[in-house]
């Protein structure tokens, strides 16, 4: 496999990664999340400045930690969708500028199919067919991996990813940004049990649910509603119960559809990658399950869960074997479905 310097900066985080035959070589992420933290999010505006303002030496200590040189890179690959577009042109112009001075091909990678093969890394001989759970900020999806630039999409959320959920139910208990290692930590101290709280459910018109899509604004207003509750009687508000209680809901949500889909795809694998994937609970849950149907679960080690570099030159590595290189005019696209990958190499956006 192609030995492939990569840029990552679809949100909040400057990174550039090496990468030989899914082997990390080097993997430096710069993260934006103190400059965030007062705003309670993103700013893509802020975003953007950041990434202009760190990514040459990120690159530079990409390449010292993996002791190589122009003549080690065989191909530059990085995320052009989707992202926030500011943020995306930043490692676009780069990546595209660096493979014109040092002509070497450009491989544009799709920020879920990096999250996906964050599991090669963690486990180099994993094949497909496989059921992947891409749970982030931004995605909540289940997606039948098929081969490399060939998904389904199975399963997905029709609102708030999980997340954005968790960062928005942070933000009402006062734990700040970002939400999902707040809650997770203050969940210890808590009774998951302490709150009865609703399950999204995506109703199909000719009766019962989806059995895989999923919803989370519904329970993001009931934990308002009880932080209201309490406020309004001048009650304590129990923080800990609450965070537990809807930690717990979220998890048992996702692997209830993750374990379902599985089973009814006749797919003995499922991988899990994304922010959320760290998220305890969710380990918990989705590997008792997973076990009592004797399927594998593969959780990606917590530095590949969350956005990096790394992730994105394994996958662009793997395109480049195949022959697959972008276009010097490839542009940034702040939405493309996962099932439309092959169009970053064909020309035709």
């Amino acid at each position: 496999m192609a030995t492939v310097l990569a840029i990552e900066t679809s949100c909040d985080e400057t990174a550039a990664a090496v990468v030989r035959k899914r082997h990390i070589l080097s993997n430096v992420v710069s993260s934006q999340i103190d400059i965030h933290r007062p705003y309670g999010g993103v700013v893509p505006e802020v975003a953007s400045r950041q990434h202009v303002e760190f990514i040459n030496s990120v690159i530079a200590n990409a390449f010292s930690q993996a002791n190589v040189t122009w003549d080690d890179i065989e191909g530059i690959a990085v995320t052009c969708a989707p992202g926030l577009v500011g943020a995306l042109l930043v490692g676009l112009t780069a990546a595209k500028t660096l493979a014109m001075l040092h002509n070497k091909p450009l491989i544009g990678v799709h920020h879920l199919e990096g999250h996906i093969f964050a599991s090669y890394l963690q486990n180099p001989d994993l094949c497909p067919p496989f059921l992947c759970l891409l749970v982030s900020g931004g995605h909540t999806s289940l997606i039948k991996v098929e081969d490399c630039g060939q998904y389904q999409t199975l399963g997905q959320t029709r609102d708030d990813a999980a997340g954005e959920a968790f960062d928005k139910v942070a933000r009402l208990l006062g734990l700040g940004y970002p939400g999902g290692p707040a809650i997770d930590q203050i969940s210890n101290k808590g009774n998951p049990q302490g709150f009865k709280l609703p399950e999204g459910k995506i109703s199909l018109p000719e009766g019962g649910f989806h059995p895989y899509d999923s919803s989370f604004s519904g329970l993001k207003t009931a934990v308002l509603r009880l932080v209201e509750s309490h406020q309004q009687r001048a009650v304590e508000l129990p923080v800990a119960d609450m965070a537990a209680s809807f930690q717990l809901t979220v998890a048992q949500a996702l692997t209830r559809r993750t374990i379902n889909c599985a089973l009814n795809y006749g797919l003995s694998t499922i991988a899990v990658g994304g922010g959320v994937a760290a998220n305890s609970a969710l380990r918990y849950h989705l590997q008792e399950a997973a076990q009592k149907h004797h399927l594998q679960v593969l959780f990606p080690p917590l530095a590949l869960c969350t956005d990096n570099a790394a992730m994105i030159a394994c996958a662009g590595a793997e395109h480049l074997d195949r022959g697959h290189t972008s276009p010097i005019t490839l542009g940034a696209l702040s939405r493309l479905p996962i099932s439309q990958v092959m169009q970053l190499y064909s020309g035709v956006l």
